[in-house]
């Protein structure tokens, strides 16, 4: 796997941005300037790998802005003890990001072809979740709950029951809702039943889909 360099110069840049933009985590940041996203992406878009924007990959999914994904990993706040779960593996980016943060990570795609070319990539880069798996992420991973940390990377219309249901008492869930436009919503479980909410600004993700597999 080709890795310059000049990549690491313009990763360099790129946290620069960040911090601008106001990503504070000394870790989010470091793996960020560690994990080499032009990997990640298609080869034709490659030269814009370092740029802060999305951009597609297959199956209509894309990759997303360096921003988002530092501003979810921020907010998710995992430590390595936390046993993660991401909904939505899609290039494998953020993954690898959260493999960074914490050894126990376990992802979801629904995208049969893009599931397959990302466990591909994972062997490849030497990246090891705990599990990845083919499925429906509405459903979350009931037979490996319950979860410390669960993040979302498309966009919900609703906050799917599964995934609250299926986080530690203390843990927290980022995630996107919306349908055009997304607010980014942590939910913090303070009980068996209660959770707290926080709102954090308006992002724009591909939609989560529900009931695919």
């Amino acid at each position: 796997m080709n890795e310059t360099t000049k990549h690491k110069g313009l990763r360099r840049h790129l946290i620069q941005r960040l911090r601008i933009k106001g990503i504070q985590s000394k870790d989010v940041l470091n793996l960020m300037l560690d994990v080499p996203r032009h990997l990640f992406m298609d080869p034709s878009l490659i030269n814009f790998a370092y740029e802060d924007n999305a951009y597609p990959i297959s199956s209509d999914q894309t990759i997303s802005q360096p921003y988002t994904v530092a501003f979810q990993s921020e907010l998710l706040d995992v430590s390595a003890t936390h046993k993660v779960l991401e909904i939505g593996t899609g290039s494998g980016y953020q993954t690898a990001i959260l493999l960074g943060l914490s050894s126990m990570v376990y992802t979801i795609e629904r995208q049969q072809a893009l599931f397959k070319k990302t466990q591909r990539l994972f062997l490849q880069l030497g990246y090891r979740p705990k599990k990845h798996i083919f499925g429906d992420g509405y459903k979350g991973l009931p037979t490996e709950a319950p979860f410390d940390r669960i993040i979302v990377t498309a966009g919900a219309p609703v906050v799917p029951k599964p995934l609250l249901n299926q986080l530690t008492i203390g843990g927290k869930l980022v995630i996107p809702i919306g349908e055009k436009e997304q607010i980014m919503t942590r939910f913090i479980r303070t009980s068996k039943t209660s959770f707290d909410k926080e709102e954090f600004g308006r992002f724009r993700f591909v939609p989560l889909l529900e009931n695919k597999n």
